[in-house]
């Protein structure tokens, strides 16, 4: 069992990882071993609150298909276990950036001292192009 959160709780089990041919740099080790690791997780055997799933959905992006399975690819590693722990450690991650609510944004008006300094930086800026190109004209 790994746990995501106090309240999430994924089986290791209902993790599905297959291992690939890494593309890349790694010169023959890269074509004769499968290093790379394929992540398959099925979001639908986990019970998620509707706005976490939302959030899970929209962090995922592409990793995300329609039926809700996410694929992870990890090749950063030359070694099996390595780019299995990592694939698993990001999983872990995405889903705890999901459970993670947003803080609402509450909408506050500039101050006084802010809107002063601000005019008056256009102000000096207003007379600095103003003054440009009279030195040397004559009439």
């Amino acid at each position: 069992m790994l746990w995501i959160t106090r309240t999430i709780v994924i089986d290791e089990n209902d993790i599905e990882i297959s291992f690939i041919r890494a593309s890349g740099p790694g010169g023959q080790n890269v074509n004769k071993l499968s290093t790379a690791a394929q992540l398959r997780y099925d979001t639908r055997r986990l019970t998620l609150a509707p706005d976490i799933a939302a959030r899970l959905a929209q962090l995922a992006g592409q990793r995300m298909t329609r039926d809700g399975v996410i694929v992870i690819h990890a090749q950063r590693f030359r070694t099996q276990e390595r780019n299995r722990a990592d694939a698993t450690d990001r999983l872990i991650e995405l889903l705890r950036q999901a459970a993670i609510r947003p803080i609402p944004r509450r909408a506050t008006k500039p101050t006084l001292g802010s809107k002063q300094r601000r005019l008056e930086s256009k102000k000096r800026r207003g007379d600095v192009k103003a003054r440009r190109g009279r030195a040397g004209e004559e009439d």
